[in-house]
């Protein structure tokens, strides 16, 4: 069933119009961590408070309870891509599989190996640290919504099946079964490595864990340099660090290097009222998967725990040299496409309002899946790159960077995946017209029946293609 190619009316519009514009998922902390005023020593200074980072802190504590960690967050933690984000945790480290055969075909067992692994540590660690971020195990759907798309239905079950998913193939009746929606023509239901959570219960219990730790958190401590003897150095005070880690997503980074390899692109979402009763019945969903749709310009979209839908994607915006702030975070012409293709999507949610609206900034690199870098003699290292798709991802990205500046060797460090970079971005103007028209291309293939035209077909052959 295809989307709308008629403009969003007002009606769509007003169905946000009054939505607050800030991310569901934060909430202020209950303390505010003290901003950095003084010199200080560390033994780890981590530059972010992410996912990445609070990570990072809590493997650095585990494997060290004596070592003297601090985390510097510009904002609070959890403020950025770790708090916008629509919630879903899955296994994979390369952004699926076949994106990850496309870059990595020979390391691809180690790396579902991993990714799994990794998956089931998380899990193991909420229980650990106590942290009730509403994870749900559900499983992950993927919705097509033309008919063109319905060959890919045996490839990806295959494909899945053969890294060890638990993978069910819906034609068109169950798939409506599971979710009432007459856009869908088919799916697959995989239930392996993938959960829905609440993203900003998981960066709140990951902070509150890091301090009862002894981790020195510093909020509204923006870094803004790290000089070459690893002094990190923020408006009102610095940190000498015998080892750097830094997880700053896409904001600006203090390595130049990385600057080459990051750009920030924006993806927006919308969160619905809660659902009475009976609008859920009307919705089905008993199963509470996440979804995303077939298209190179796709949706994703979850059931909170209080039953609204999140309903994100399809854009996502690249502004010439790559700003990142409050202003990006608000884009009336995604909302508005946004609300109408919710309202196809689920015509029986009719007269539903949306209370959230808000954007944010994903670090996008293009082997789409995180990467990891040295700098300093060794002393400093960073990951960085993970495109979306990095709730689980982020704490093995944590735990890779700390092994590289521990110098450790193991399984993971020693696999081109990590030991190498992805290709680079060019420079701006040349980085802007590459990126959009890569978009125009990919939005001309979804038109054309996924039929890939002579630009995405030279980056697939040069290593450098994607699609969802």
């Amino acid at each position: 069933m295809p989307w709308p190619t008629t403009p969003p009316t007002a009606t769509h519009r007003a169905a946000y119009a009054d939505a607050e514009p800030r991310s569901f998922w934060l909430h202020p902390a209950p303390a505010p961590a003290p901003t950095l005023t003084t010199s200080t020593d560390a033994d780890l200074c981590i530059v972010g408070g992410g996912f990445t980072g609070l990570w990072a802190a809590l493997h650095a504590k585990r494997d060290d309870p004596g070592r003297d960690v601090v985390l510097l967050e510009g904002e609070t933690a959890g403020f950025g891509a770790s708090g916008r984000n629509g919630g879903f945790c899955v296994a994979s480290l390369t952004h699926g599989i076949e994106n990850g055969i496309a870059r990595f075909a020979d390391e691809m067992p180690a790396l579902e190996r991993l990714g799994l692994a990794n998956y089931d540590d998380l899990r193991a660690d909420l229980d650990a640290y106590g942290i009730d971020c509403d994870f749900e195990p559900t499983g992950d759907l993927l919705a097509l919504t033309d008919d063109y798309q319905l060959p890919w239905l045996e490839e990806e079950r295959e494909l899945l099946t053969r890294f060890g998913h638990d993978v069910t193939i819906l034609d068109r009746e169950q798939m409506q079964r599971e979710v009432h929606s007459p856009t869908y023509v088919g799916g697959t239901w995989d239930r392996t490595g993938a959960a829905v959570l609440d993203p900003g219960k998981l960066a709140a219990g990951l902070r509150a864990a890091a301090l009862a730790r002894g981790v020195r958190i510093h909020e509204h401590s923006a870094a803004h340099d790290v000089t070459d003897d690893l002094t990190v150095l923020t408006a009102q005070g610095r940190v000498k660090a015998r080892r750097v880690l830094l997880a700053t997503s896409a904001y600006p980074p203090l390595l130049r290097e990385i600057r080459r390899y990051v750009v920030p692109v924006y993806d927006y979402a919308l969160v619905t009222e809660p659902l009475t009763a009976a609008q859920l019945e009307a919705v089905g969903w008993r199963h509470r998967q996440g979804i995303g749709d077939g298209g190179n310009r796709f949706h994703y979209y979850r059931l909170t725990a209080d039953d609204r839908i999140l309903y994100g994607g399809w854009d996502a915006v690249y502004r010439f040299r790559g700003p990142v702030g409050p202003r990006q975070d608000e884009h009336d012409p995604t909302f508005a496409t946004l609300s109408q293709h919710f309202f196809h999507t689920f015509p029986q949610l009719d007269g539903v309002r949306f209370t959230h609206r808000w954007g944010g900034a994903i670090d996008t690199s293009s082997r789409f899946s995180v990467f990891f870098g040295t700098a300093r003699g060794g002393r400093l290292a960073y990951a960085a790159g993970y495109t979306g798709l990095g709730v689980a991802a982020t704490r093995f990205g944590a735990r890779v960077a700390l092994d590289l500046l521990d110098g450790r060797d193991t399984d993971a460090t020693r696999l081109r995946y990590v030991r190498r970079k992805p290709v680079p971005f060019p420079p701006e103007p040349l980085r802007w017209a590459v990126v959009q028209y890569t978009r125009s291309r990919l939005a001309a293939a979804d038109r054309d029946e996924g039929r890939r035209g002579p630009w995405l077909r030279l980056l697939d052959r040069l290593g450098l293609g994607f699609d969802s």
